[in-house]
């Protein structure tokens, strides 16, 4: 756990969320500021500061949270299509220095995001 991250204290308990599913390595739960009727982010619960921050060690970890999110689509009735985003550092968008998963869905997304 990195000192101080908010999606450290989640994954670790200390802090209440809306929790969908947790296992050994992954916890999904829902944005507290939700962008769409379904939002849920789907973290690690090791620390990984950003997708910049992996390396080929974390080939099956990335896997994983893909895979989650597909699962998690399939759970949240997301049939019509969802939209998944990784902010990766400020310039992309990242606020929260925890590598998280966005799984967005439940109306028509539009493009470009923004």
């Amino acid at each position: 756990m990195a000192d101080g991250c908010i999606f450290c204290r989640i994954a670790g308990g200390e802090i209440p969320a809306q929790i969908v599913f947790q296992d050994e390595e992954l916890v999904v739960f829902r944005d507290l500021a939700p962008k769409a009727p379904t939002h849920l982010l789907i973290i690690p619960r090791r620390h990984v500061a950003s997708l910049a921050e992996t390396g080929p060690e974390d080939r099956e970890l990335l896997g994983k949270l893909l895979q989650r999110a597909v699962e998690t689509a399939r759970q949240e009735g997301l049939e019509k299509g969802f939209r998944t985003v990784i902010n990766t550092g400020p310039d992309g968008g990242q606020t929260v220095g925890h590598l998280h998963l966005h799984v967005v869905g439940g109306r028509q997304m539009t493009w470009p995001p923004g």
